[in-house]
This record gives structure tokens, C-alpha cells and sequence, in this order.
């Protein structure tokens, strides 16, 4: 078996090519890693989520790393993190553009709201949403690869 480096080219295609990473953040010194559909653009994962605990320790530390693997046959995979920063993408007049961008990415899939809409626990029913859209902004892209 070797390893070898993705090339930045190499590291899209696998962002193109997929759709659940694992988004790692932190909140006074204690790491929190959770599932997350995402739509690359832009320079940009976008992503979908109801108000929770990576959406507060993300508002409190918007430094965060997610991991995007492919795996291959036997022993074979690929995988790429991104290193970047947490944009909101608002609510509020201003910004529907940007959240437009954002739900027309991710609603090219069916289920484009999975995991992020769903809990555990049912919410109390309301007329409004409290739904986040969100983006991370790519700052440093890295990927490896291992072949038999």
C-alpha cells in the first residue's frame, strides 16, 4: 500500500464528487465532530441546519475543519479536510441572495435537508423556521490518497 498527496485539482473533484462530510469544531478547548450534507461552490461548502450545538459553538468559534472520504475498494481511499471559517447565511433582509445561493446548491438532492433538519426530539410546532443556512468559507484544502 502507498500514500500519496491530492493535488488541489484532485481535492475538488472529490468535493464535487460527494456530498456527507463530517464537520469538526471547537467551543473552549473541547472538540465537537458531526455529519453534515453539503454543496460545494464558490470556493465554499454550503450546508443546511436547525439551531443546535455545532450551530452555537460555530457562532462562538467560527474556525472549523471537515473531512470529505471516499472509500474504494479493499483498502483504497481518498480523503480530503477543508480548514475554514463559518459564515451565517442570515435571515434578514439583505441577504437572500446569498441563502437563494445556498438552497438552489443544495436542493439539487431530494434529501438536501438530511441530517441537518432532523432531531432527535420533535420541536414544538411553530409558523416559523428556525432553520440556518451556512457556508464554510475554504481556506486551506488538503487531500490524501492510499492505493494498494
Amino acid at each position: 500500500m502507498w500514500l500519496r498527496n491530492l493535488s488541489t485539482r484532485e481535492c475538488t473533484q472529490v468535493l464535487d464528487a460527494n456530498r456527507l462530510a463530517h464537520l469538526a469544531c471547537s467551543n473552549g478547548g473541547h472538540p465537537y465532530i458531526t455529519p453534515i450534507y453539503y454543496a460545494h461552490a464558490d470556493n465554499a461548502l454550503y450546508a443546511f441546519s436547525m439551531p443546535g450545538k455545532k450551530i452555537e459553538w460555530m457562532r462562538t468559534n467560527p474556525l472549523v475543519s471537515v473531512l470529505i472520504e471516499e472509500h474504494k475498494k479493499g483498502r483504497e481511499w481518498k480523503s480530503v479536510i477543508v480548514d475554514g471559517r463559518y459564515e451565517e447565511l442570515l435571515d434578514r433582509e439583505g441577504c437572500e441572495r446569498q441563502r437563494d445561493h445556498a438552497w438552489a446548491l443544495l436542493s439539487k438532492h431530494a434529501d438536501w435537508w438530511e441530517p441537518g433538519a432532523l432531531r432527535i426530539v420533535a420541536p414544538p410546532l411553530s409558523d416559523h423556521s428556525p432553520h440556518v443556512f451556512f457556508r464554510i468559507r475554504m481556506e486551506e484544502l488538503t487531500g490524501r490518497e492510499a492505493r494498494e
